[in-house]
């Protein structure tokens, strides 16, 4: 049965008519052409399809678009200035680079070799540090008390898990996971910061 579907994609409106047992990441390539999001695994092992569907990291593979109705999907294309979020970060020369902080670290860092599961990442990395900062605890979190969650290199790699680099830039993704963690009001990362929160 084919059914019309209407949901913001990268801050645009989009709809399409599809049958009802395709998947959010088949209707962004095949009939949105939005090919941000690849298709690695299409059993949600991989973590190459992740986008943010209001505002929380989803495998587009496994999601059905019926599901997505209404909802606003973020892809890596859809993050930074152009979308006009307030992360886009400023190039050295002082110039709009038109990057979220995120993909400004991986460009950095060379958090990628091939580049297939780099949308993914990033659109995984931007949910994680947001999971974080909402105070969601990890299978590694060591104090679940503490509402503040350090993210140190374990944190990171425990909540970036789901998400594979066929070609192992695993100590440049964690580099650049480091690199992009938000900052406190003084200037610091998470992990950088004392006891105290000072």
């Amino acid at each position: 049965m084919n059914v019309r579907i209407t949901l913001r994609v990268d801050g645009e409106e989009r709809s399409t008519t599809v049958d009802s047992r395709t998947t959010l990441l088949d209707a962004l390539r095949e009939h949105l052409s939005v090919t941000s999001p690849k298709k690695g695994c299409d059993h949600g092992q991989c973590g190459a399809c992740t986008v943010l569907i209001d505002g929380r990291r989803m495998l587009s593979c496994l999601k059905l678009l019926v599901g997505c109705d209404g909802s606003d999907v973020v892809t890596a294309n859809g993050l930074g200035a152009a979308s006009g979020k307030s992360e886009a970060v400023r190039d050295p020369a002082g110039e709009l680079g038109g990057l979220h902080a995120v993909q400004r670290a991986f460009l950095d860092h060379d958090g990628f070799q091939c580049g297939y599961c780099t949308p993914g990442q990033i659109c995984s990395a931007v949910g994680m540090f947001e999971e974080a900062a909402a105070g969601q605890p990890s299978h590694v979190t060591t104090d679940l008390a503490d509402e503040r969650i350090v993210l140190d290199d374990a944190e990171l790699r425990e909540r970036m898990s789901g998400n594979l680099c066929r070609c192992g830039a695993y100590v440049n993704i964690l580099a650049a996971l480091r690199a992009a963690q938000p900052r406190s009001p003084a200037g610091r990362a998470p992990s950088e910061l004392p006891e105290d929160g000072a």
